[in-house]
């Protein structure tokens, strides 16, 4: 019903999350690693989440963080590592939102139709293999990884 007055958008449903919490780990395990996975809604709030037999315990939070990122600024983690660096256009942005932004590999934003309807966040491998993990799980609802 968008009437003018009350605006409706997809959003990532607790099904859905503990399915992209499972392919992410399923994907983790396959490449011989542990990990944390975070699924966020739109504002970044945590829908579903675990943390694999042997991951690091730090993953946990830095998953958290990372869907948080990709959720609120609606791109890959990783597209933010460049322009963060002293100098760069975005310096700064880490000591933002109580520094929970986090500007490397393995958050994804999950977009339906072209919305945003939340985020993943994994942690516990190299950034390739985190954004490897999130790709795996994010391409099961159709959106660009």
């Amino acid at each position: 019903m968008a009437d003018g007055r009350f605006v409706q958008h997809p959003e990532v449903g607790l099904a859905l999350a503990q399915s992209l919490v499972t392919t992410a780990c399923a994907e983790a395990e396959q490449i011989g690693i542990a990990v944390s996975v975070v699924v966020a809604d739109r504002a970044g709030n945590v829908v579903a989440a675990a943390r694999m037999d042997g991951a690091a315990l730090g993953s946990m939070r830095l998953a958290t963080d990372k869907a948080y990122t990709a959720a609120i600024w609606q791109l890959p983690t990783g597209d933010l590592r460049r322009s963060t660096q002293p100098g760069g256009d975005d310096w700064g942005l880490t000591s933002t939102e109580g520094g929970r932004i986090v500007v490397y590999a393995g958050g994804l934003p999950v977009f339906v139709e072209g919305e945003l309807a939340g985020a993943v966040g994994v942690s516990g491998g190299t950034g390739d293999q985190d954004a490897q993990c999130v790709a795996a799980a994010v391409v099961t609802v159709g959106s660009p990884a």
